[in-house]
């Protein structure tokens, strides 16, 4: 069941050439977000995480963003970007924690992997454990930059799905950024699309809003 609590809410937000956007993000809905190349969807997330300078208003659960230490911030609004950054030489010293076994065999990864060195990785493992480096923080919202771009089938579907239960369990919510249709009929609970600078709802066939 899906519960109308609104996580995050944002007001007339603007950057660069994106905006002015409103906003809401209820509790355990996902928002899909398509557009063409270029458009400033990669902007608008960064705008919502506080990585770069806008205007307006961006409220979440009640606490005003101006008024939250920036790394508490993204630490509750989580950016995972389609390639993550690694600045330690092996997989587990960028977490907190032991990495839940659970989730490294829904991701289809090895038990071991924290051992690894990160320059021995591949790209899709590489995405796969940086979803699963955010969630250690136990994000609020998840904002979602393609986090599925290097994965073949069967792992982006379980990505899909890791994600889906998070959302559920944690009553978070996100807004997760693809080109692709069929992924966002699987994803998201309603579909907007970013054009020239503006949200317009997005009707893919499939998907009630």
């Amino acid at each position: 069941m899906l519960f109308s609590t609104v996580i995050l809410s944002i007001e007339k937000l603007c950057s660069l050439h994106v905006g002015p956007i409103n906003l809401t993000f209820p509790a355990q809905h996902c928002i899909g977000l398509s557009g063409p190349s270029g458009c400033g969807k990669s902007v608008l997330l960064k705008a919502i995480a506080d990585l770069i300078d806008s205007s307006g208003t961006i409220t979440l659960e009640g606490q005003s963003c101006i008024n939250v230490e920036a790394p508490d911030w993204r630490r509750k609004v989580q950016l995972i970007p389609a390639e993550s950054l690694w600045w330690h030489s092996t997989v587990g010293e960028h977490f907190q924690h032991q990495i839940n076994p659970k989730q490294l065999t829904q991701l289809s990864l090895q038990p071991d992997i924290e051992q690894q060195a990160v320059n021995q990785l591949s790209s899709g493992q590489k995405q796969r454990l940086a979803i699963l480096r955010s969630l250690e923080k136990k994000p609020r919202v998840l904002l979602l930059d393609e986090p599925t771009a290097s994965l073949d089938t069967d792992n982006t579907k379980r990505v899909e799905a890791v994600i889906k239960e998070y959302l559920t369990v944690k009553n978070a919510s996100a807004l997760w950024v693809s080109h692709d249709p069929e992924q966002l009929k699987r994803v998201a609970t309603k579909t907007l699309k970013l054009m020239n600078g503006q949200l317009e709802v997005d009707h893919i066939e499939g998907i009630s809003e």
